[in-house]
């Protein structure tokens, strides 16, 4: 049976995770944002998603990619491209490698 490789919970994955929630956390505070200010921006129940999003202890929907984009003032492209290496990075390497 397959299982996605970011859906474990090996040491890897959370260090992608953490790595993922530390790029993001440094995104919004150069947009000098609190986790407040983006848990509501982002439609999140509270600020404490946004502190476990940024910790890697969860990962942000793929659905919600484009507003998180919009939020840190990134082109939705490359806040998925830079994200996708830390929750995907199989697909990343297959798609980026020699880029």
């Amino acid at each position: 049976m397959y299982v996605h490789p970011q859906h474990g919970r090996g040491a890897e994955v959370r260090n992608l995770r953490k790595a993922g929630g530390a790029w993001l956390k440094q995104c919004r505070l150069n947009k000098g944002l609190t986790q407040l200010q983006v848990a509501e921006a982002t439609s999140l129940e509270n600020y404490t998603m946004v502190s476990m999003i940024e910790s890697g202890r969860r990962r942000i929907p793929p659905e919600s990619y484009e507003l998180w984009a919009a939020v840190m003032d990134l082109k939705p492209r490359d806040f998925v491209r830079n994200i996708m290496q830390y929750y995907d990075p199989i697909t990343y390497n297959i798609l980026f490698k020699d880029d």
